[in-house]
Parts: C-alpha cells; structure tokens; sequence
C-alpha cells in the first residue's frame, strides 16, 4: 500500500466529499437493515398468528404496516445508494481528471533525452491504463469497502443484540476467509505487476506497427509484422489468464463460506428456537437475510482486493516516471525579452544515451539580424547546434550566450517562445492545415494564416485542395507530400513572427525555384531577425552572412560565401559540385 500513499494527497482535496460519502454510506447500510428486522417481526406475527389467532383486522393492519415500513426502507435505501454512487464515484472522476493532467504536466517538463529512452506506448499506457486502474482504486474499491465495513459494523452489532451466540456461530468461517485473502492478494499483486508491464510493451509495440504501416507494406512483411503481433498478444493474454485464474477462486471461495454460514444459521438456529433460546421464529429468518446481505459485501473483498493490488501495481509505473527530474530546468522565472545574438564559445556537447560526442570546440557568434548557415557531412553536428539554441539539451563544457547572458539563465520560456524552430523531420497534427499553421499563434486571423502560407509557398497548394485550409492531415500529415510538409511547417514558423528563426535542412524536398522563392521571402520575414540555416544544398547558405563547414562536431571553415568559394576546402568543392549538376 505505500505505493498508494503518493493518492493522499487527493483524498484531503476532497475530503468533504468523500465524508459526505461515508456519511451516506452509513444512512444507506441503516435503512438497508430495517428491512430484515421488519420482516422479521411480520413472520414472527404470522408465526403468532397461527399458533394464537387474533382479531383478523387487527392482523391485516399490523402486516399492512410491515408492508409499507418495507416498501419505504427500500425506497430510502435505493436512494442514499444513488447518492453515495454520486458522491464516491464522482470524486474517483475527477482524481481520475486531476492525476492525468499532472502525468501530462510531468510530460510537458520532461527533456527531450528522457523521451529518447521511453517508448511512446509505454507513456501512452501510464496516463491510460495505469491511471484508469488507480481510478478504480479510489472509487469503487474505497466505496465497496466503506459499504463492507458500515454493513458489518451495523448489522454484527445487531446480530449480536438479538443471539450472542448464533451469531458467534454464523461469522466463524471469517477467520479463513480473511487467511485466503491474504494469500491470494500476494499472488494477484505480482500478477497484476506483470500484466501491467506486458501491456505497455504490447502499447508500445502496437503504436510502432501502426506507425511504420507504410514501410510495413512497401517491405511486403505483413504477415512477419502480423506474427509479431500475435506473438505479443498471444502473450498478454496468457498472462491476463494467469492473473484470472488466480481471481476465479474468490467468488466460488465466498460463496461456500457463506453457504456454510446459512447452514449453520438454519441448524443452530432452528436449535436454539426448540430448546426456547430464541424466543421469536422471525430472529432466525432475519439472521438469514443478514447473512445473504453480507454476501456481496464479503465477495466484494476479493474483487477490491484484486482493485487495490491492481491500482498499487499501476500507480508504482506512475510514481516511477513522476520521479523522473527534467534535466531542463528554467532557472529564471521572470520574463526577458529577447533580442535574438546568439554567441558559442568552445562548445562541447556529448549525446549521453549513445556517448556520441557531437561538437568539439564550436565558438561562433552571430548578431541580431544576421543570417547564419551551417554546412556539412550528416551527422557533423548541424541540428545539435540548433537543439543547444533551442535548450532541449545542456552543452556539457563551453558556454552559449543569448543577447551577452547565458543560456541557462534565461527565461526558458521566453526563450522558446522567441524562436520560430523547422525541423528536418516536419510533425503535423491529424488536424486541418489552418489549425496546423496556426499552432505557432493560436489567436492567428485567416488572413494571418494565408500570408504565412504564401511567404512560404504553399498557398497556391492548399486551395487547391477539395476544402482548401480545413482538409483535415492525415496521422503525422501523411496526406501532403515531402515538400508540402515542410513549407506548411515553415509557414507555422512565419505566422509566429519569431525573434529567432531556426531553419533545420527544411528545404531539401522542395525545387529549386521554390527554394529560392521561399529564401528570398526569409529575408523580407526576418528582417532584424537572427536566423539560422542548416543545410546541404550551398543555394541555401549562399546569402548568409556568415557560413560555418562543420566536419565531425569541429567548426573546419568560416567566412562568407565570396570568401569560402576562393578557399581550396569542403565549401568549395560542394559549391563546384552542386554547380555541375545544375548545369547538367
């Protein structure tokens, strides 16, 4: 249970509604055991009636009575169990509400390292799963066990008014219902863990799948990709009736000890009421009813038993990722304005999942308004600078500066929301193309929206589509091809109109001619603007300001183009390349 502890937290948030609850609960369980003390008195008047007859209108209105104080105690009962439906559950609801908006809150913190270690269907099933069973937890279980509780407190306390020892007799199977729920919790907990985890493998291996359809069917490898698959569910559903197996013995288990506890009802019972123990013949069928009332409260241990083991195992997953500390910490918590110079000094970085050293030494400096490029071999450290700009990582040695003041010291999200980032890879939401433009500024106009589009080109594009801005992408908006992705993701940069503008080799799928179209509107875009540009192609870094080659994280080359062309190096043998090319 100490993992559970960590839910306390939101049980003193709604502490008034869940003592209403019990208070309900317990106003429920009172009027729910009127019921068999009435009818208990109407058998012992019937019984009475047949061995010492009396007036036959006397009889008829004291029956009539019972009747109506039954048909009441059930109305009333049926009613507080509704509130108490209302009020339990509904708290189990909103902690539901309040646990998965701190798991998504935790996500939004996280560094872009930890999602690099974590496989998206393992995140997905921690908010999904994991938190529906912690949810389970604190509703029905928590309401399933106060009822138990009330229920017996209540009705053993009168149980034991009316015969001491029958009723001493009638709960002595407890004992051993209590020692197999303890055994069998212990089993079902560890189940539960394992169930758990293969169900997040199985999330994550599914989300894969339906990701990589596309390369799944150019590959002709469905029917492995299916076998997979199969393989995994094959699994979890093995373990799933594992752990069913282990929950099966408690609802026949319950029912045999309660079985037994009316036998013996009945037999030390009906003793008792021939030796004159029991005065009233109504005292036994009472006992009976108590007793076959007891059965679902009884029963109900073992499947909120199976709840808590359950929510333990869940909310351990989610305590073990609420744990987890960004490595990106915003160290400044007032606003700055940016003005967008950005300078590196001997700049070291190595990516710590796969000990890749990426820069080695990087110190360049470009001022506000200024165009950079940055040129070189894949995998020479051009987008890792623009990570480090950004601040998705910490360098580990050397320093960054933005307008003279470290990185680390600005305003994280100020900073952030200061540039306008395109990365290589484009991501669209399944969304309309207007509502993906307007994701760098929500409160964007539709004329806002349009001459974005048209600075990046692929305006003429989208009204050409059947509902022109409101076609709805498809997942990671596969529906657009290459070079439409990236002028839609360039176009969500415009409209940002940010202070710096970061320019990650987003223009490879796109012609020449567009290229040059959508260079030329950068310039009218970021005037007094910083901008960064990472690219293959020297048409892209030709008219920047500044141009750096990096070659394996190490700055081998620096200046403008008319400088870098005249300098026998990396620079200019591209330059002469992609220049034979064009010409071909």
């Amino acid at each position: 249970m100490k993992e559970l502890k960590y839910l306390n937290k939101y049980f003193l948030k709604y502490r008034f509604k869940i003592i209403l609850g019990i208070l309900i609960t317990i106003g429920s369980k009172i009027f729910a055991l009127f019921t068999p003390q009435l009818i208990g008195k109407s058998i012992t008047l019937i019984s009475n009636q047949i061995t010492n007859p009396t007036s036959p209108d006397v009889f008829r209105n004291q029956i009539s009575t019972y009747i109506l104080y039954i048909i009441g105690a059930a109305i009333a009962t049926g009613i507080f169990t509704f509130l108490m439906r209302q009020t339990i559950i509904n708290v189990s609801r909103h902690v539901e509400f309040d646990l998965k908006n701190e798991v998504y809150k935790h996500y939004q913190k996280l560094s872009i390292a930890f999602y690099k270690r974590n496989r998206t269907g393992d995140l997905m099933s921690r908010i999904s799963e994991d938190v529906s069973k912690v949810r389970m937890y604190i509703g029905p279980a928590v309401m399933y066990t106060i009822n138990t509780l009330t229920l017996f407190i209540v009705a053993l306390a009168y149980m034991y008014n009316q015969s001491p020892s029958l009723t001493m007799y009638t709960i002595l199977p407890l004992p051993f219902l209590s020692i197999s729920i303890y055994f069998l919790s212990k089993l079902i907990h560890k189940q539960s863990t394992i169930v758990q985890t293969h169900l997040s493998t199985l999330s994550s291996s599914t989300q894969e799948f339906f990701s990589g359809i596309w390369i799944t069917k150019a590959y002709a490898i469905e029917k492995q990709t299916e076998q997979k698959f199969s393989d995994l569910a094959n699994s979890q559903r093995e373990k799933r009736l594992g752990l069913s197996k282990i929950q099966a013995f408690f609802h026949p288990l319950m029912l045999l000890l309660i079985g037994i506890s009316n036998l013996i009802v009945i037999y030390i019972g009906g003793k008792q009421y021939m030796d004159g123990q029991i005065e009233n013949l109504g005292t036994i069928a009472e006992f009976i009813i108590y007793v076959n009332m007891l059965t679902w409260p009884v029963a109900s241990i073992g499947w909120v038993t199976s709840l808590i083991q359950e929510a333990e195992a869940s909310q351990k997953r989610i305590n073990e990722f609420l744990k987890q500390t960004p490595s990106i910490i915003n160290n400044c918590e007032l606003e700055t304005k940016i003005d967008g110079s950005i300078s590196f000094k001997d700049v070291y970085f190595t990516y710590e999942d796969t000990n890749i050293q990426a820069l080695k030494g990087v110190s360049f400096e470009v001022k506000m308004g200024q165009t950079l490029a940055i040129i070189g071999n894949t995998g020479s450290g051009k987008s890792t600078i623009l990570e480090l700009i950004g601040r998705l990582y910490d360098v580990q040695k050397g320093h960054i500066e933005v307008d003279g003041i470290a990185i680390q010291s600005q305003n994280l999200d100020s900073l952030r929301s200061s540039i306008g980032f395109v990365p290589q890879d484009p991501f669209l939401f399944s969304d309309s193309l207007k509502k993906n433009i307007k994701f760098g500024k929500n409160n964007a106009s539709d004329n806002e929206v349009i001459e974005a589009s048209k600075m990046a080109v692929v305006h003429d594009n989208i009204i050409n589509f059947k509902n022109g801005y409101d076609t709805i992408l498809g997942e990671r908006g596969i529906t657009l091809s290459g070079g439409q992705k990236q002028r839609v993701s360039i176009a969500r940069a415009f409209i940002k109109n940010p202070q710096i503008l970061l320019l990650d080799d987003c223009l490879s799928a796109v012609d020449t001619e567009t290229e040059e179209q959508i260079l030329n509107n950068i310039k009218l875009v970021t005037k007094d603007k910083t901008t960064i540009i990472v690219s293959h192609r020297i048409s892209s870094a030709k008219n920047a300001d500044i141009i750096v080659v990096l070659n394996n994280g190490i700055i081998t080359q620096k200046g403008s183009h008319a400088e870098l062309i005249n300098v026998e190096g990396y620079y200019k043998d591209l330059y002469q390349n992609q220049l034979q090319e064009i010409s071909s």
